[in-house]
């Protein structure tokens, strides 16, 4: 391999290509190819950088044409099977990666991906091997602790997934995905509310903003929350169908109506006791970001502003049937069911709308 230094358009383009700034190292690197289309390096940046904006045919275009100039470029065979890899062309991945590995051992860039093509096409040990050596060049590196844990996680070896996401937050406290696996473990233990799962997703989203699945788990975890109140309202229903007594009991002399005016205030107090500690409390004990996801959700989604309106509407009629000194029994019936319905229409198919 030539001992050649890097011409700082190309130094350059591999900094842009670090910071995921693909286009502007590809037309970096262009220009240098323009002057000096003999440039083995430029072409394999080019080919990373293809690779990057997922150019796929056009990067292994890239990198044969490196290695047409320089047969013995360990990096031109990298990303030979890297954009190889994504073709799901794998035999031929994995012999560009040998060859890579052959000619920079210490590399462990196509270790990797070597590791996590052998989860198809080779066998579970010779994976996890591997992923092991790949983990002993690189243990500072978050990449090489991404691989052991798809292949250990593939050769369900718990014990080295465990240390995999130890070893990514200890690297980067932000890493998606061990952020994600931490956070998806504590939120899904027994006996975890609603309410402490999106506090935990809400914490995970702050450490962690790009991480899709936590999003997601969080807009879960807060519609859980909001199917909930149904329950908090149809409570208070309850609550004022017996305050009103709208359905006597036979053999039971019926309340004498209107029903005095102090017990129809002790009902409130008990429903704004429900909201209050059901709703209301935890809703203000939440972190800032799981607030903020229940009004957006509801903003944005059919079904959590349906669970919402029918809890606010079993609410009303509570309130109507409690507030109003009335004479006759039919109307608060009517609200009643009114109130009860809706809820009971969608509370059994609902589960799963977000």
């Amino acid at each position: 391999m030539s001992a050649t230094p890097l011409d700082p358009r190309v130094e350059q383009a591999d900094a842009l290509y670090a910071m995921e700034r693909y286009e502007e190292g590809l037309a970096l690197v262009d220009r240098r190819l323009a002057e000096a289309p003999d440039d083995h390096e430029a072409w394999a940046t080019r080919a990373r950088c293809l690779c990057g904006l997922k150019r796929y045919e056009e990067a292994l275009d890239a990198a044969d044409e490196a290695l047409k100039l320089e047969p013995e470029l360990a990096d031109g065979f990298f990303m030979r099977g890297f954009a190889l890899r994504r073709l799901r062309r794998l035999p031929e991945a994995d012999h560009a990666q040998r060859e890579a590995i052959r000619l920079a051992p210490h590399r462990w860039g196509p270790r990797t991906q070597r590791a996590e093509m052998l989860i198809f096409i080779g066998t579970k040990e010779e994976a996890l091997q591997e992923a092991m050596e790949a983990v002993r060049l690189g243990p500072d590196v978050v990449d090489t602790w991404h691989t052991m844990y798809k292949v250990a996680a593939f050769n369900e070896r718990f014990d080295l997934v465990r240390e995999s996401i130890q070893q990514i937050l200890r690297i980067d406290p932000t890493d998606s995905l061990a952020v994600t696996e931490v956070t998806e473990r504590e939120a899904r233990k027994p006996g975890t509310s609603a309410a402490q799962a999106a506090d935990l997703y809400a914490s995970g989203l702050a450490t962690s903003p790009d991480a899709p699945a936590l999003r997601r788990d969080l807009d879960k975890a807060v519609y859980r929350m909001l199917r909930g109140t149904r329950w908090l309202a149809l409570l208070c229903l309850a609550i004022a169908a017996v305050t009103a007594d709208i359905f006597p009991t036979d053999g039971e002399e019926p309340k004498e109506l209107p029903i005095h005016l102090g017990t129809r205030l002790w009902a409130l107090c008990l429903m704004a006791a429900v909201w209050g500690f059901g709703a209301w409390r935890r809703y203000l004990r939440m972190r800032t970001g799981a607030q903020l996801t229940v009004r957006a959700l509801v903003r944005r989604l059919f079904w959590p502003r349906v669970v919402l309106g029918q809890a606010t509407l079993a609410t009303l009629c509570a309130l109507l049937i409690v507030l109003v000194p009335w004479a006759d029994r039919t109307i608060p019936q009517v609200l009643f069911w009114l109130g009860l319905v809706p809820n009971l229409l969608s509370i059994t198919h609902d589960r799963d709308k977000v």
